[in-house]
């Protein structure tokens, strides 16, 4: 099954930063998932997130307010 990752941010360096990590961590664990950047405020704020950047995997919030590490994002996309 394919995860749908979401990084939802502004556009901000932190937000392009946690995309790389993102697509970084799928390519070193051979996920199959897509990543998608989420800048629209509105819906940023309809999920509950206060802090940019945060991580959505398959519509769940699973980290706001940092950039993660890469073994974090790897950790993320193993759950």
């Amino acid at each position: 099954m394919v995860k749908k990752v979401e990084v939802l941010g502004s556009g901000c360096p932190k937000c392009k930063q946690t995309v790389k990590i993102m697509e970084m961590a799928i390519a070193e664990l051979g996920v199959d998932a897509t990543v998608e950047k989420v800048d629209d405020i509105n819906e940023i704020i309809s999920r509950g997130v206060v802090a940019t950047p945060a991580v959505a995997i398959d519509g769940k919030v699973v980290l706001s307010g940092k950039v993660p590490t890469l073994e974090e994002a790897k950790t993320l996309l193993s759950k």
